[in-house]
């Protein structure tokens, strides 16, 4: 077969471009890239073989050899992995990371610096060996295979593909040095890099150079070494083998545990996002091994979905290493460990709130939306998530727990009261708050879609009702005032107000639940309200968008006696002949209120036309 000479998908390109032309800072650490990828690659053959043992091949000894070349001005990277077939080369090398090729292209910013730390984040730290490397040569052969194929490419947009010869199983990466870059054929700089990057790589990494063999890393699980003789660089230069990503862990949680359950555990939380962590399938990045025997990079038993932000490793000596994916999925052992993990990082997470609560709050804003997951869908770990979660407030600003809320309570507050809503600006401004503010009342404001569904099944914490203030029944009056509220010393008296209720309700019928006199409007003239029992209105907005429901639900309708809008009306509403006068003003009442929700009006041309109307007579 003639090679044949094939496109890089467009988003490579983009990506091949930022890596050659806005280098790392530390450009050795295409080695620890390439480094890893090997490692990963020997991890899959070892968990592959464990059914297939004829995948070995008579060679178990899994490792990486390093090869500088000066004469060739080459440096070799050869692993005895599982390899890959022609397909696999193409696909791996020639396209971004499946699932994330579009939200890729979309993240790429132009920002040198930005989209260079999203390369390792969407698995394609391989190419990386294009800031020292003018040519790129990959030599693969899969296990259990007889060919061997040859990907052959300068970065320049196009790579070929063709039969090779290889004696073995695995892949070998040739790296033809740029012209400065001989730094990385020196047997010392190299092992520095290693011992530096990849100390931690539980295989042998050996560097072959001058006619010597040398063994470069300790080539031990660095989870089952003591804490005490793992260094801070060696946990960071683990997180960035297992998660592929170029921050630095934001916590790491290092730990053994024996007696009913053995096993270790080292998980790191990131300091930024994952790029997958909103992904609909919600699916955990750990790595799972049997006593030190790779299993898999993606155990969705091991942590709920919750907890979907860890990276690292767990490994458990309770497992047979022959686990099958059916045996995971119900597994009890499993099953204790999950439980024993999610009680351990929420105990950490803790700690961390208590020592250092700006320091915290980083790390809420990162993945608070999805630890908030935890509320609607764990009951046992209900609470603890509870005194973790922050929230925005109406009153102050930066980030307020709920134990500051019910601290800073009114005299005669006996509720926590909160408000769903797209921003967290708009709902200051939100007519429902009104009262709320004029008595001082603070209301925390939700902004994140999952806040709909937890409150439909948290009622309390600390022995508080949780409320909506958009709700009818948000009762203010036993609430002591502060000095700045406003009372409104002119409003109808009770006859004309009740008769222009009485002519609301008639005009607008059907298109609302009820017509009241409202306890928390101060300078709007009207807004909607839920009723009790009802769907708040942001959760039903939300289901609507996504198809979830076909018919809005009717709301209340409050005003404001002290408005001078309504006032006029209530005193026209005594005049003969009201409810036909007022038929305009009620629509456009409910209009107003609507739109105020983000609602649209109910008929927009009747709404315009009404408008218009009304503006003729004010001319």
């Amino acid at each position: 077969m003639t090679d044949q000479t094939m496109q890089f998908q467009a988003e490579v390109t983009r990506l091949l471009h930022i890596v050659t032309h806005a280098l790392y800072s530390q450009k050795e650490i295409f080695l620890r890239e390439l480094i890893s990828n090997a490692s990963d690659a020997c991890d899959k053959l070892r968990f592959a073989a464990q059914t297939e043992a004829d995948l070995w091949a008579g060679d178990s000894d899994l490792k990486v050899v390093l090869t500088p070349d000066k004469a060739a001005g080459t440096l070799t990277i050869s692993d005895n992995g599982i390899g890959m077939s022609r397909d696999e080369l193409v696909g791996n090398l020639g396209t971004i990371a499946r699932s994330g090729t579009g939200e890729f292209a979309a993240k790429m910013t132009g920002d040198a610096a930005r989209d260079m730390a999203l390369i390792g984040q969407f698995g394609v730290g391989f190419y990386s060996a294009f800031m020292v490397a003018e040519k790129v040569e990959v030599i693969s052969r899969k296990a259990a295979e007889t060919q061997a194929w040859r990907w052959t490419s300068d970065g320049s947009g196009q790579f070929t593909i063709g039969e090779a010869e290889r004696a073995a199983r695995g892949t070998t990466i040739i790296l033809h040095l740029r012209k400065g870059e001989e730094e990385f054929l020196e047997a010392l700089r190299l092992s520095h890099i290693v011992r530096t990057y990849s100390d931690h790589i539980a295989l042998p990494v050996v560097l072959e150079a001058e006619g010597k063999t040398e063994t470069l890393n300790s080539a031990s699980a660095l989870w089952a070494r003591p804490k005490s003789e793992v260094t801070e660089e060696q946990y960071q230069s683990f997180y960035h083998h297992v998660s592929h990503a170029f921050d630095d862990p934001w916590l790491t949680l290092h730990a053994r545990a024996e007696g009913k359950l053995d096993y270790s555990l080292l998980l790191f939380v990131p300091s930024s996002r994952p790029h997958d962590l909103f992904d609909p399938a919600r699916k955990s990045a750990l790595r799972l091994y049997v006593r030190r025997v790779f299993i898999t990079d993606r155990c969705d038993e091991l942590v709920p979905p919750w907890l979907r932000f860890l990276r690292g490793v767990v490994d458990s000596a309770d497992l047979p290493l022959n686990v099958s994916r059916e045996m995971l999925q119900h597994n009890p052992v499993l099953a204790r460990i999950k439980q024993a993990i999610s009680r351990r990082v929420l105990t950490e997470l803790e700690k961390k709130a208590g020592k250092d609560a700006a320091e915290y709050e980083k790390f809420w804003e990162a993945f608070g939306p999805v630890l908030k997951e935890g509320l609607y869908e764990d009951p046992e770990h209900r609470e603890a998530i509870l005194k973790l979660a922050r929230f925005r407030s109406s009153q102050r600003d930066g980030w307020v727990s709920l134990d500051d809320y019910i601290a800073a309570m009114k005299e005669g507050q006996s509720a926590i009261y909160v408000i769903n809503g797209e921003q967290a600006d708009q709902l200051k401004h939100s007519p429902q708050l009104e009262g709320f503010r004029a008595k001082g009342v603070e209301v925390l404001l939700l902004t994140d879609p999952v806040d709909d569904f937890w409150l439909s099944v948290v009622r309390d914490y600390a022995g508080k009702p949780i409320k909506s203030a958009s709700r009818a029944g948000a009762d203010l009056d036993g609430i002591a005032g502060s000095a700045e509220e406003k009372k409104s010393e002119e409003r109808p008296d009770d006859a004309a107000l009740g008769t222009l209720i009485a002519a609301l309700k008639q005009i607008l019928g059907d298109s609302v639940k009820d017509v009241r006199e409202s306890k928390r409007l101060t300078d709007s003239a009207v807004c909607l309200s839920a009723a009790e029992g009802d769907m708040d209105m942001h959760l039903e907005r939300l289901l609507r968008q996504h198809k979830q429901l076909d018919k809005a639900t009717t709301r209340i309708l409050e005003i404001n006696p002290g408005h001078p809008l309504i006032r006029a009306l209530s005193a026209r509403a005594q005049q003969s002949g009201a409810v036909d006068a007022l038929e305009d003003a009620a629509h456009l009442l409910l209009d107003q209120a609507r739109l105020v929700e983000g609602e649209p009006p109910a008929d927009p041309l009747q709404f315009a036309q009404r408008l218009a109307k009304l503006m003729e007579k004010a001319i």
